[in-house]
């Protein structure tokens, strides 16, 4: 009732407490093709969906390498994830100028974290349309973190955004257990069914529309070209699917997400947001 009159200003809030401008850009997030991230102690991998916006178009690249020990990969706006990436690569640069080192997964995502918040609270700006999952690796190991459009982010064991990312998602917390202390050929393949759960019945995986990057303890992160990336296709072909992509984007709360680093922690947990600040039932 009340979303066409309070749903023209990032700034302004509707009578239930909402800002459905920055719900505009969380559901640009679930609308993009999925990405798939998780981490064992030795290595952090991302895996994405590229799609093709037609038959004559070629696939949109989905990861994107910011410096030697972090990568990122998208889901959402396209033009915003290159804002933000280039804003992450100017600040690692200035960071290994002043200090002659690598900057921590942590700090980077801080400072990304106030850029994204800026967006959400001046009226001569809209919210970033674009959800980022960040894929490193320093000094206190492996990471994996999820932003959110809101400005939001969250420390990860595993995750995955994106249409129809809860398959994957309930396939990576049944694993969960198993991340740890895998290997990085078996940790990609975990993230490769996860993803495949995702897809309609009809759709598989192929070396077109799958992109895998990671990076590792003594290694830089790196991208897999089709040739790269086709033996591990073939090391889970034939295998049954267990999501079926009947999950859809998530959108209800969970008391807590066991994919989330912090998830037991005392006190109340945020769900993965699919709508900001929602305060009804």
């Amino acid at each position: 009732m009340f979303r066409n009159q309070y749903d023209s200003d990032v700034t302004v809030w509707s009578p239930q407490g909402r800002l459905h401008q920055v719900e505009y850009a969380m559901e640009a997030v679930n609308l993009g093709s999925a990405t798939v991230g998780l981490k064992s102690k030795t290595h952090a991998v991302v895996i994405a969906l590229k799609r093709a916006t037609s038959e004559l178009s070629a696939y949109q690249k989905k990861i994107i390498s910011i410096d030697d020990h972090i990568g990122i990969s998208i889901s959402g706006l396209t033009a915003d994830a290159r804002i933000l990436s280039r804003f992450m690569r100017n600040e690692c640069l200035n960071y290994k100028y002043s200090f002659d080192t690598y900057i921590p997964l942590n700090r980077l995502i801080s400072v990304l974290g106030n850029k994204m918040q800026l967006c959400t609270q001046r009226y001569d700006r809209r919210p970033f349309g674009v959800g980022l999952l960040v894929a490193g690796y320093d000094e206190n190991g492996a990471h994996i973190y999820q932003t959110c459009p809101s400005a939001n982010y969250y420390d990860c064991k595993a995750m995955s955004i994106g249409a129809r990312s809860q398959s994957a998602r309930t396939y990576l917390e049944k694993h969960l257990d198993e991340l740890t202390s895998t290997s990085l050929e078996e940790l990609i393949k975990h993230g490769l069914r996860a993803l495949r759960d995702t897809l309609p019945p009809e759709v598989d995986l192929n070396t077109k529309n799958v992109s895998i990057g990671y990076v590792g303890k003594g290694e830089n992160f790196k991208i897999l070209d089709e040739n790269e990336t086709a033996p591990y296709l073939a090391l889970i072909e034939g295998e049954e699917r267990r999501g079926g992509g009947s999950g859809g984007a998530a959108t209800e709360a969970q008391p807590a997400d066991p994919l989330r680093e912090d998830a037991g922690d005392e006190g109340p947990q945020d769900p993965v947001p699919a709508v900001a600040m929602d305060t009804t039932d």
